[in-house]
């Protein structure tokens, strides 16, 4: 009885929490019980068909608790008294000998042999179910839920009637053994049961199933591997009176829920949501600037004007006159400069700049005329025609020129000729002289075989290039190769002589 009690605390003490009204009601119904079974029985294909349900019925109570004020969702527990169990019943031939014949013919009897069995077990639940109701009128509902239930052995008996019909007649009736192992009934059972139905108001009428979940009983003379309860009935119930209101907690004692109370340590007005105003402007206390004394609400709740209309009240305002920003005291910030920074972000306020560098001008380090961001060469004095690097000398343009036209490949491959090595050498001479050129190689064939085998082949002879020259210590990052495979032809490429000078590298110097 502890058990149940505590079990039926539980969600009071969290409803309590809510807005929830809880409803009590009283309930009864009808329904039939059976056992299922599953065991090792040789013969339990016909055995099983003995079997018939108990007609039982239930009775107790129920609470209906919302989740909140206006939820759909309810929260049902229950302690409710039920009878399950099953019976069983049949009738076999039987041939009977008797020590005294009746007759001299009758010695042997032709008879039937009847047993009746009843198995009748007793519990009261406590199902613990989750319900929803769909509104289908001013007071009607639909309702359908689930849940887990507990339940606690009661009472029982499991007796056994034996007939030979016309000769004998034997009652056999077992002592209901409680605990654990064969022959006994567990004290406690649980498993899950649903409900679906309708509520008129007070009243209310569901269909329920409950189905267990653990072997309530071990046989003694056999094994079973399911010895389960299953029950489905009728439940016909009534809400006695009216909801009753759960305590609500009020820290402060204002009338006003903690729940719904934004002051909920300080006593306070219920139109203000539970803060206090002393002064009664309308204006709560956090968020009156005056308390104490009675202000309008465009004013912060205080007496005072803005003359300036800058939202600074005259007793903050440090520029009474001056409209300005409240993060400067109702003063404006100043921008000598005119470049849009306020002095106070400008790290160089008399000198017009940009808000990136805080107010100042971009820097020029190599003071070329360019800022470090148009300069392609920022430390390195150059022309504005050459974006700020310095310009490549002529006779080094022409030196490297010279050198592509003598790069050549073997037949159909990527691979150097060593007639190719002499001049790329003095081509990474002059790269290494002047660590401020980058070089750019570009593959290119005639328009003669496949496009994509033109094009790979360019790539590969560019690449080809650029390994050497990295192999000579010249940095990857200063080279870069493409190949454009017949796209950029020097000619028309219908002759032999055309077609080859067609087939080329060539070196472009840049910064």
């Amino acid at each position: 009885m502890k058990r149940i009690l505590l079990l039926l605390t539980i969600p009071l003490l969290c409803s309590s929490l809510s807005h929830a009204q809880l409803r009590i009601g009283i309930l009864g119904g009808i329904h039939q019980s059976a056992v299922i079974e599953k065991n090792d029985l040789s013969n339990w294909d016909e055995l099983k068909n003995t079997f018939q349900k108990r007609t039982g019925f239930h009775a107790g109570f129920i609470a209906d608790l919302p989740f909140s004020e206006k939820s759909n969702f309810f929260f049902q527990p229950g302690v409710i008294f039920s009878q399950k169990g099953r019976k069983s019943s049949f009738v076999m031939d039987s041939t009977v000998v008797f020590d005294r014949p009746l007759s001299p013919d009758d010695s042997i009897v032709n008879t039937f042999y009847t047993e009746n069995r009843k198995q009748y077990l007793n519990y009261i639940d406590i199902p613990l179910n989750f319900v929803y109701k769909f509104k289908l009128g001013k007071t009607t509902r639909f309702m359908i839920g689930a849940g887990p239930y507990l339940s606690f052995f009661y009472k029982g008996s499991d007796k056994t009637d034996k007939y030979v019909v016309g000769v004998s007649y034997e009652a056999d009736e077992k002592e209901v053994m409680i605990g654990k192992g064969s022959g006994k009934y567990q004290t406690m059972d649980w498993g899950v049961n649903g409900l679906a139905g309708f509520e008129f108001g007070r009243v209310f009428l569901t269909a329920n199933y409950s189905r267990g979940l653990k072997n309530f009983y071990t046989p003694t003379d056999y094994t079973a591997s399911d010895y389960k309860h299953e029950v489905m009935g009728i439940t016909l119930g009534i809400f006695l009176g009216k909801p009753i209101p759960l305590a609500q907690k009020d820290r402060d004692n204002d009338g006003v829920p903690d729940k719904e109370d934004q002051c909920p340590t300080l006593p306070g007005s219920p139109a203000l949501a539970g803060c206090p105003d002393q002064d009664g402007d309308g204006i709560i206390d956090m968020q009156d600037s005056c308390a104490h004394e009675f202000g309008p609400v465009e004013n912060h709740g205080c007496p005072y004007i803005d003359r300036d209309k800058d939202g600074v009240l005259d007793k903050l305002d440090k520029c009474l006159d001056i409209p300005g920003p409240v993060e400067n005291n109702g003063c404006p910030y100043t921008d000598r400069d005119k470049d849009g920074i306020f002095d106070k972000d400008d790290k160089c306020p008399d000198i017009p700049g940009l808000a990136r560098y805080n107010g100042c001008p971009a820097p020029d380090t190599d003071g070329d005329g360019l800022t470090d961001e148009e300069d392609k060469c920022p430390t390195e004095k150059g022309t504005v025609a050459n974006n700020g690097c310095p310009e490549i000398k002529k006779e080094v343009i022409r030196k490297v020129q010279t050198a592509a036209k003598s790069i050549a490949f073997k037949v159909n491959k990527a691979e150097l000729t060593p007639a190719s090595y002499k001049v790329l050498d003095e081509v990474a001479a002059l790269l290494k002289e002047d660590a401020s050129l980058k070089l750019q190689i570009e593959g290119h064939t005639s328009a003669e075989g496949s496009r994509e085998l033109n094009m790979r082949l360019s790539m590969e002879r560019a690449e080809a290039v650029k390994e050497y020259l990295e192999s000579k210590d010249i940095d990857p990052s200063r080279l870069s190769a493409q190949g454009f495979g017949p796209d950029k032809p020097l000619n028309a490429g219908r002759t032999s002589e055309e077609k080859a000078k067609n087939r080329r590298v060539e070196l472009k110097l840049h910064n």
